[in-house]
């Protein structure tokens, strides 16, 4: 009996010291896993890691027979159809920074050459609308996928984000050899088949959308403020269906109805609607538009637009007057995302309680300081709570005790963009000394030290 018992505790005692060795090299793991973000690093660093793995989303989890970024990382989106349904504006929010990979040493020059070869391949092969693409493509098919009833053809505003990221790159690869010809060839071709006329109707505006099957019904002009600018800005500089300065007086400056000029948080508001809107309005036609002393008719300094546009967001945020948990001055940014609910264009006059990484992010041109309180909060102190594969996940409200597990592309290309234009102004650069760019600023007169 003594024998049995003395048996008996021995092999509970290894039991024990088994099961302590496991819950001990689990929680080492854990604490591993919480150390890769936590530990201090220097801040070039931590931009160069937000910047590579977020660049990574139109990398690595790019839809693979086409090159192009696929619409959201969340598999169970669009009734499962998510790994094949791609986005054009986000493709060029995302390609934008290709230069900025061979740069940094991310990829090679080669690897986004060839990558450039096989999306310009699928936009070829796609349906066009008057030269102008869809808002999304099934990927194995080149066709289609409404993204609503009447919004089932040619999207202006996609196509120009699209073209502001292929013109970056039809600049930056320049070399004289057979392969960048090329590449600047067919970019060229995109480039100069978009009829930006015909979307005018006849009118002095730009309607948004245009069908086969709904003709111009949706009845959406692009008129400003919004993050539009760039679709006038490229359909003036287009060298083959240009508008006329008449058409951005009337059509987007709405014959300066677009002003603001009031003052929230003690900051004066140049443009748009008051609280000045989410902040992707001050960063989408950005990535390439210079706003460093840009000015026309309607604005003396489209940087100062912008930065005030995201002092007063961020104001806004560390004011919280809604009491939301978790805003502070190192916790703040809101924009059109996903949320508890579903998705929404959070701003100051929308706002539910949800902050998006890339709202602060993107804006680090404007706000170096506040942006980068942002960042190292958002990596440091949130951690895995909201960093993943690709960066940053989309949204997090720490109201709803919610954090986004996905990521969206439209989000995630001008972190890297922005970062970037913030450290080396490299897409700027690019963009700006495009001659069809600077002429189409020079014919709605703008002026700039780079036209």
């Amino acid at each position: 009996m003594i024998l049995s018992k003395t048996f008996f505790f021995s092999k509970l005692n290894i039991i024990i010291v088994f099961i302590g060795i496991i819950l001990s090299v689990s929680s080492c793991k854990q604490n591993e896993k919480k150390s890769a973000v936590s530990q201090k690093i220097s801040f070039e660093n931590l931009l160069d890691t937000v910047q590579k793995k977020t660049f990574n989303y139109f990398w690595d989890f790019a839809e693979e027979k086409s090159g192009l970024a696929r619409e959201r990382s969340h598999e169970d989106a669009f009734d499962g159809e998510s790994k094949n349904i791609v986005t054009t504006g986000g493709t060029g929010l995302g390609i934008a920074s290709f230069p900025t990979a061979v740069t940094r040493g991310w990829i090679t020059r080669k690897e986004a050459i060839n990558r450039l070869e096989k999306i310009l391949t699928f936009l070829e092969k796609s349906e066009k609308y008057h030269g102008a693409f869809s808002h999304w493509y099934f990927a194995d098919s080149n066709k289609t996928r409404p993204f609503s009833d009447l919004d089932d053809g040619g999207d202006i505003v996609e196509t120009a984000l699209l073209l502001q990221g292929l013109l970056i790159n039809r600049q930056y690869f320049s070399e004289e050899n057979t392969t960048e010809n090329q590449i600047r060839n067919r970019i060229t071709a995109i480039w100069e088949a978009v009829e930006w006329n015909w979307y005018t109707q006849g009118k002095k505006s730009i309607s948004w959308h245009w069908s086969v099957k709904n003709g111009f019904k949706a009845n959406l002009p692009v008129s400003g403020w919004n993050e539009a600018l760039i679709v006038y800005v490229l359909a003036a500089a287009s060298p083959t269906h240009s508008i006329d300065k008449e058409t951005y007086t009337n059509g987007w400056a709405r014959n300066g109805n677009m002003k603001n000029g009031k003052s929230f948080y003690d900051y004066n508001l140049p443009l748009g609607e008051d609280f000045g809107g989410p902040l992707f309005l001050s960063q989408y036609s950005f990535l390439g538009l210079d706003p460093r002393n840009l000015k026309d008719d309607f604005c003396d300094n489209y940087f100062e637009q912008n930065k005030t546009h995201s002092l007063i967001n961020y104001e806004y945020c560390k004011e919280n007057p809604k009491n939301f948990k978790g805003y502070s001055e190192n916790s703040w940014g809101l924009t059109a995302s996903d949320n508890y609910n579903g998705y929404s264009a959070h701003s100051p006059t929308n706002d539910l309680g949800v902050i998006t990484p890339t709202a602060a992010l993107s804006s680090f041109p404007y706000t170096p300081n506040e942006s980068r309180k942002a960042l190292e909060h958002f990596y440091y102190n949130l951690n895995d709570k909201i960093w993943g594969k690709y960066g940053f996940y989309d949204a997090f409200s720490e109201q709803q005790n919610w954090f986004s597990k996905g990521y969206l592309a439209i989000d995630q290309g001008p972190i890297v963009a922005m970062i970037e234009n913030y450290r080396t102004q490299q897409l700027w650069n690019l963009f700006m000394s495009d001659t069809d760019v600077k002429s189409g600023l020079k014919k709605l007169g703008f002026s700039s030290p780079k036209i």
